[in-house]
């Protein structure tokens, strides 16, 4: 359950570290996928009950996902940018 509580944005990522997430609210997310070399952001806005379930799972650090701090998340979004 997500507590009424909580500061965002939250930063989280795959334990295999090919995938980056920046929870911005309960429902919505941003996504930086690692493939190979190259770096792909995508936005989720959660509106199906399995991609509320996921931020759920982000949330609550549930394996795959492992929480990490915000500069993590930030330095790759600003090498996506350059």
């Amino acid at each position: 359950m997500i507590d009424k509580n909580t500061d965002f944005p939250q930063y989280r990522k795959m334990i295999n570290g090919k995938a980056y997430y920046k929870i911005i609210n309960n429902r919505s997310f941003q996504e930086i996928q690692l493939i190979g070399s190259k770096m792909r952001l995508q936005e989720i806005v959660a509106n199906q009950y399995p991609e509320m379930l996921r931020i759920i799972d982000m949330l609550a650090a549930e394996t795959p996902f492992v929480e990490i701090k915000a500069n993590e998340f930030e330095d790759l979004f600003k090498q996506i940018e350059q």
